[in-house]
């Protein structure tokens, strides 16, 4: 398995779930990073890439030789401005050079991570056939790169899963990130500024989603894939629960921030992959 953005938030627990599962990993990243990897997983190849997604449709011909399937879970993340940012375009150039190396050295099968803001939102029932309608630059890419993969790799040999990630949260989280401030504010018993917490979404811990995206693998399921729980949970809600970990709600001030204009009223997605109920 050739494995990128291994180092991630969500590449991490995949890589987990890989080497659990007894597969032989290849892993691109970035050289601070591919040092870390090649310390963590010592049995693994680990090729270093400044930018992989600068990189040749011949470095991934060159790169794949040998390798049974690629789980790509690289894309530019910074939480500053991601929505918005022009990386996102580099991502979608990058990920066609990739497949298509892939495509010409026999890569069996290709799968990418996607997300659910490529969906029309709000929705609280979103199926894989389900309305697209990105409103950020970065679902828009993704959505992009889901369909110029599907089209070009119809044509190939190359299986294709897409798995769209909902709500993460866990390991190796974003410290900006919500499920991080609230563990932060917790343990240090300070309160906890929030917004209403009334809109709704779909959370799923990161360990549980790797290994999802892991078992596309052995499953060999193709399509688009809802990486969901399936269940409407609140923000407050999921607040509480963190909270109620260490018996601190007093801690949590709901109401203290207004929502991000663009911010949904409801992201809940219908899981279909293998397994599902």
């Amino acid at each position: 398995m050739l494995v990128t953005g291994a180092s991630g938030f969500v590449g991490g627990q995949i890589v987990k779930q890989l080497t659990s599962n007894g597969h032989d990993l290849r892993l691109v990243s970035r050289p601070p990073a591919a040092r870390r990897l090649a310390s963590r997983f010592a049995s693994a190849t680990v090729l270093e890439c400044e930018d992989l997604f600068a990189q040749s449709t011949d470095y991934w011909v060159e790169s794949c030789k040998g390798v049974d399937a690629i789980i790509h879970a690289a894309w530019y993340v910074n939480p500053a401005d991601y929505l918005d940012s022009e990386n996102n375009a580099a991502c979608v150039s990058g990920t066609f050079k990739m497949a298509q190396g892939a495509a010409r050295a026999g890569v069996r099968h290709f799968v990418g991570i996607g997300t659910c803001m490529e969906y029309a939102l709000p929705s609280e029932q979103l199926d894989i056939n389900a309305p697209t309608g990105p409103s950020t630059v970065y679902g828009g890419c993704k959505l992009a790169t889901f369909d110029i993969l599907d089209n070009f790799l119809s044509s190939t040999q190359v299986k294709f899963s897409w798995c769209r990630l909902f709500y993460l949260f866990g390991e190796g989280e974003n410290e900006k990130r919500l499920y991080p401030y609230l563990k932060r504010c917790l343990e240090a018993g300070e309160t906890a500024r929030l917004g209403s917490g009334t809109q709704l979404r779909d959370y799923m811990d990161v360990a549980d989603a790797g290994a999802r995206i892991a078992d596309v693998i052995d499953t060999g399921q193709v399509g688009a894939i809802n990486v969901c729980s399936g269940l409407p949970v609140s923000i407050r809600q999921f607040a509480e629960s963190v909270a109620d970990r260490y018996g601190r709600r007093d801690l949590l001030e709901f109401g203290t921030h207004q929502p991000h204009p663009r911010d949904p009223s409801a992201v809940v997605g219908v899981p279909n992959f293998v397994g599902a109920e």
